[in-house]
């Protein structure tokens, strides 16, 4: 698939559909490729699991896995880990996260949650939720986004909903209506928080961030922000980021704040693709695709959360950022602060992963699945098989 079309499909998700509940797959029995990358580096943190996309119908979310205390990255683990699961993980594996021991891979169009052990990457449970997007968790509870349809533009889709799990019985005990095609969450002073794309309904996209009492678990309200939400990070001084995509023409991709009064405050005026934050830092990258030019415009930025100033243009100081193709993931190290980007390339080729210095500067790159795009940090050293 051309990289222009790919980019269009991450906001609208035009002219394709994926297999229902898809998970077939022939690599069961390939064990790992492993790679020194690295010097080993003892730490709290012992790693990181990176989730693969995989190219929309293609069935290729996979999973990797760097072990910081060995330097190794080790290609595709799921499914020596889990023989007994032949299907693999499915179509588009489109978020991880860890709570209380658990590995959750949301799997967007195959309709499920996938829970791991978070030491042995070994199978746990499959939750099945309809064209689900991201999860976020809150006092012992998941919460995942879901578009509630199927996976299809439509200027009449029905309006979103989030799932509530209960972590401990992987059960959904619960649903609230929210706007349309709700993506990425974040939960503040009690309150759920989530952004509403309405991609299906192209060019009526949706501009609102639902607001979910998560006492009643019901939408409370909604406060009008911009249009085609997609990420939201909740920072140290009580503010949340919310990016907007814009409509791919004369719309431009910028970065929001709501402040604790849930009053949109400032604009950035800065395009987003991804955000991940640490300390008072905001790192952004941006590959803003337009119907227009049929080009992307690339750029990498740092906000300052606690002043709401850009204060970086450019986190990459050493030139190496010319070899990157599709800036599409990003995480940045909790204790090291080193910063990950990965390159989606075509989005049908394995990518690539760049581990930066806190200063910018490339210490290590490793080839990864294809479209490598969620980074989870864990405090557990994977066990060996």
């Amino acid at each position: 698939m051309k990289t222009s079309i790919k980019i269009y499909l991450a906001g609208a998700l035009f002219g394709l559909a994926c297999f229902s509940a898809c998970r077939e797959g022939d690599d069961a029995a390939i064990p790992p490729t492993v790679t020194p990358v690295a010097p080993g580096e003892e730490g709290e943190v012992k790693g990181f699991f990176l989730l693969n996309e995989g190219n929309m119908g293609s069935n290729k979310a996979s999973l990797d896995y760097f072990d910081q205390g060995s330097g190794e990255y080790s290609l595709n683990i799921f499914p020596t880990r889990n023989p007994g699961v032949v299907k693999g993980l499915g179509d588009v594996g489109n978020d991880l996260q860890i709570y209380g021991g658990k590995l959750y891979a949301v799997v967007n169009c195959s309709h499920l949650v996938e829970v791991m052990d978070a030491g042995t990457a070994r199978h746990v449970a499959t939750i099945s939720i309809p064209n689900c997007r991201y999860i976020a968790f809150d006092g012992g509870h998941a919460y995942v986004s879901s578009y509630a349809g199927a996976v299809e533009v439509d200027p009449n889709a029905r309006r979103g909903y989030v799932a509530r799990l209960d972590t401990l019985s992987l059960a959904v005990t619960d649903t609230c209506a929210v706007g349309y095609q709700p993506e990425e969450m974040v939960v503040r002073d009690g309150k759920l928080y989530v952004a509403n794309s309405g991609g299906y309904r192209v060019p009526d996209y949706d501009n609102t961030v639902s607001v979910v009492d998560l006492a009643s678990f019901k939408e409370t309200r909604r406060i009008v922000v911009g249009i085609n939400l997609h990420r939201l990070r909740l920072d140290n001084h009580g503010n949340i980021y919310a990016t907007s995509r814009g409509d791919y023409k004369g719309v431009h991709s910028t970065t929001y704040i709501i402040g604790p009064n849930d009053l949109v405050t400032k604009n950035l005026q800065l395009p987003a693709s991804n955000v991940a934050l640490r300390g008072d830092s905001l790192y952004v990258i941006s590959a803003e695709w337009s119907n227009l030019t049929s080009r992307n415009t690339v750029s990498y930025a740092i906000v300052n959360t606690r002043t709401q100033s850009i204060v970086s243009r450019g986190f990459i100081t050493d030139g190496t950022e010319r070899g990157i193709a599709v800036p599409y993931g990003l995480a940045v190290h909790p204790a090291t602060g080193d910063i990950y980007v990965t390159d989606a390339k075509d989005y049908v080729t394995p990518g690539t992963l760049y581990c930066f210095s806190p200063d910018g500067k490339k210490k290590w790159e490793v080839t990864t699945g294809d479209v490598p795009a969620h980074i989870a940090f864990t405090r557990k050293k994977l066990s060996d098989l």
